[in-house]
Order: C-alpha cells, then sequence, then structure tokens
C-alpha cells in the first residue's frame, strides 16, 4: 500500500515520457461507429442513451443553442467514460486534476459568455445590476454580480475535481484498512470489505452523475445566454 494517499493522483510516466495524453485519447476508442445496417447491443445501447440525454438536455435551447449538442454530448461521453476508467485498479483519473477540469470547463464558460454578450447584449448587461436596486447600492451589486459570473467556471471544475478525488480517497483509506484488519479480526475486515463494495458502487453512480452534472450546468450557462 502507498504510503502517500495522494500518490494514485500523480502523473503516471513511462521512460521519463508522461501518458496523459494516451489516457486522454483512450475513451474514446471505447466508443466505436458501427457500419452496419443492424448495430450490436454495444452500439445500440450507446446510441439509445445519448438520444436520452441529449433529448432530455437540449430541449431547453433554441436553434442557436441546440448548435452545441454535439459538444456538450462529446462532453459527457468524454467525462463520464473517464471517471470510470479511473475505478480500474492501477488507472489514473484524469478529471482528479483541476488544472484539466479547469480547462474544459474556462473554454465551454467563456463560449457561452461570448455568445451571450453578441446575442443578446442588452439581456446580458442586465444581469449586472437586477431591476429595482437603491442607487447607493448599484457600484456593490455590479463587483457582486462579475465575481459571481467569473467564478462559475472556477466552480465547475473544483466541484468535478472534489467529488471525483474524495471517492478515490475514500476507496484508498477502507481498502487500506480492510489490508489491515485481515491479520486482526477477520469479522471487522468482512465488514470494512462490505463497506468497499458499496462505496465501489456508490463511486460508479457519482462517476456518470458527475458528468451529467458538469455538462448540465455547461447547458444551463449556455441557454442563459442564447
Amino acid at each position: 500500500m502507498n504510503e502517500n494517499l495522494f500518490t494514485s493522483f500523480t502523473t503516471p510516466v513511462i521512460l521519463g515520457l508522461p501518458l496523459v495524453t494516451l489516457i486522454v485519447l483512450f475513451p474514446s476508442l471505447l466508443f466505436p461507429t458501427s457500419n452496419r445496417l443492424v448495430s450490436n447491443r454495444f452500439v445500440t445501447l450507446q446510441q439509445w442513451m445519448l438520444q436520452l440525454v441529449s433529448k432530455q438536455m437540449m430541449s431547453i435551447h433554441n436553434s442557436k443553442g441546440q448548435t452545441w449538442t454535439l459538444m456538450l454530448m462529446s462532453l459527457i461521453l468524454f467525462i463520464g467514460s473517464t471517471n470510470l476508467l479511473g475505478l480500474l485498479p492501477h488507472s489514473f483519473t484524469p478529471t482528479t486534476q483541476l488544472s484539466m477540469n479547469l480547462g474544459m470547463a474556462i473554454p465551454l464558460w467563456t463560449g457561452a459568455v461570448i455568445t451571450g454578450f453578441r446575442n443578446k447584449t442588452k439581456a446580458s448587461l442586465a444581469h449586472f445590476l437586477p431591476q429595482g436596486t437603491p442607487t447607493p447600492l448599484i457600484p456593490m451589486l455590479v463587483i457582486i454580480e462579475t465575481i459571481s459570473l467569473f467564478i462559475q467556471p472556477m466552480a465547475l471544475a473544483v466541484r468535478l475535481t472534489a467529488n471525483i478525488t474524495a471517492g478515490h480517497l475514500l476507496i484508498h483509506l477502507i481498502g487500506g484498512a480492510t489490508l489491515a484488519l485481515m491479520s486482526i479480526s477477520t469479522t471487522t475486515a468482512l465488514i470494512t470489505f462490505t463497506i468497499l463494495i458499496l462505496l465501489t458502487i456508490l463511486e460508479f453512480a457519482v462517476a456518470m452523475i458527475q458528468a451529467y452534472v458538469f455538462t448540465l450546468l455547461v447547458s444551463l450557462y449556455l441557454h442563459d445566454n442564447t
């Protein structure tokens, strides 16, 4: 067992070369495109899930917002697949890195905000000052609304990083406790092992939910600006 709890979050390296690029590109191999008239069950299930999520997420958008459908569906597939791959033994989860999550959140948020200022300039500027605000409070409210706007991508990235990292740390701690208790008390070790299995199942759900939440919040930001 690793002495450092955060060893599993370090970037994997082979022969001095970082493997982050290969790991980030690997999930795309899990979603093949069928060339047959009748698709197999895996591709059919994949297409059904994409249609279900896209219909639920993009139904609130107008024609301009629906042009982002392909990007948002690619985003939820990428985040979900990398989160799930990170639950495999001796693997690496790119979404535990705040820098990578910021690299996804900032461009998407920036694109949504720029779209809003281009298409709905007055409405976008009106968000900085609620209607009926007393005159002495105008400067303070403008500053607060500006800060809340710029903190949105940070909130997106930190939420994803914190949830995935916390789950991995809990699995690591409970797994280490189970190994340590095997030589002390078999009954207690079985109890902690049962908790570990339940936590792992929960982490599979969290991996998918966090991918959906991240993409849904980007979609809501886009909806506010289109």
